[in-house]
């Protein structure tokens, strides 16, 4: 395909996107039924197709209207910086996109002056009290950074290597050049997109992909060797993982979700990084006051990762985000329970609002006066360069 006819598929796709669903099912469907579309071609629509909706308001704005090709037409000026002209070249082949008119190019020419801090940093007007709230005078630079493509950061399963080890072994293989993350020991970031998981350091269970702020987090929780652990809200299994090698597998750890299907995979992805710890257990096979430690990584907005699902920075709504309110109280009250007296259990969100986060934390003090709050972590995209990260650690008491 030419540059052309991967941004006219971009902007068809974009029409037809179901703003309700995950971006890579639907690209995935859109490829299925596209076969002449090769791999490159999938890739650079793909990124496109990403870059407009980090980038929706302003895209739009520049673009001079909401439909795809003015959403990808205002994206090669604010993403890419091209000029008229520069984009007129573009769409004058065949098999692409048809040549610019009159009312575009005078669009695109413009400057457009945004209506509201929100339009200018592509966020939504009704959240960007709470996001100001949070950042303050960092708001612009860590708006901004939701915006831009995400890392691709790696955790060093520290069962089997080390991180130096595996900077090595990056290199000698791949000729990447691996960096360390400083916000978490394990943590090592790629300088650019790269097909990790075919190489010898993931098939070996020497790495695996998470967020260097989602491994921060799981360190934080403070899982120890040879004590019992459950990961209340576990999902695909990343953190659980994560809790294992720190454990350095051994004890107890119990996975559990409210839906189960979340965690089947788990076991593979055991297997391959070496761990035998974990077991899976539904609500019905766990005891309260157990575990020295719980995780709740809790159901949010996930506005901290909003570039890696930046639908989700235009699906959410008051009355979605009012129900996460209620599915954070309950899923942080029911891990409540199986906490022992001087055991601690860990808060956690994808999201940069307080409303998910320390209003949850006053919320669950004031009604749970056995336990005290130990410590907090908050981790933002600019300033800490990765995904938007909340949590708190509680301290039970033992009984007097």
């Amino acid at each position: 395909m030419t540059p052309s006819a991967r941004l006219a598929a971009a902007a068809s796709i974009l029409d037809t996107l179901d703003l309700t669903r995950l971006v890579d099912p639907q690209l995935k469907a859109w490829a299925r039924q596209n076969r002449f579309a090769g791999s490159g071609d999938r890739r650079a629509i793909a990124d496109r197709i990403y870059t407009v909706l980090r980038r929706r308001r302003s895209s739009a704005a520049q673009g001079g209207a909401e439909t795809g090709r003015a959403l990808v037409l205002g994206s090669l000026v604010t993403e890419d910086g091209l000029g008229v002209d520069q984009i007129s070249d573009i769409c004058s082949g065949s098999y692409g996109l048809d040549p610019l008119s009159a009312d575009e190019r005078r669009a695109l020419s413009s400057k457009p002056v945004p209506d509201s801090p929100g339009a200018e940093l592509d966020w939504p007007d009704w959240l960007y009290p709470q996001a100001e709230h949070v950042f303050g005078a960092s708001i612009a630079a860590e708006l901004d950074a939701l915006r831009q493509r995400a890392p691709l950061d790696l955790r060093v399963n520290t069962l089997r290597a080390t991180r130096s080890e595996v900077i090595a072994n990056l290199q000698d293989e791949t000729g990447i050049s691996a960096e360390p993350v400083g916000i978490a020991e394990t943590a090592l970031r790629l300088p650019s997109a790269t097909r990790i998981l075919q190489s010898r350091a993931f098939e070996e269970g020497l790495i695996e992909p998470q967020d260097a702020a989602s491994q921060a987090v799981a360190l934080f929780a403070r899982a120890e060797p040879d004590k019992r652990v459950l990961d209340f809200c576990a999902g695909a299994g990343g953190k659980t993982l994560a809790l294992a090698a720190q454990m350095q597998n051994r004890g107890e750890l119990i996975a559990h979700d409210v839906d189960p299907r979340r965690m089947q995979d788990i076991p593979n992805r055991a297997a391959r990084v070496g761990v035998d710890i974990i077991r899976r257990a539904a609500i019905a096979g766990l005891t309260e006051g157990r575990f020295d430690t719980v995780l709740v990584d809790a159901p949010c907005s996930g506005s901290g990762s909003w570039r890696r699902d930046p639908l989700g920075k235009w699906r959410l709504t008051d009355d979605r985000l009012a129900e996460l309110h209620s599915a954070q109280r309950e899923a942080l009250s029911q891990a409540a329970a199986y906490v022992r007296q001087g055991g601690r259990l860990t808060y956690a969100t994808c999201s940069v609002l307080p409303s998910e986060n320390s209003g949850q934390v006053a919320y669950f003090l004031e009604l749970n006066k056995d336990f005290e709050l130990e410590d907090t972590l908050e981790l933002w995209p600019d300033r800490d360069g990765c995904d938007g990260f909340y949590a708190a650690r509680f301290y039970r008491r033992a009984a007097l």
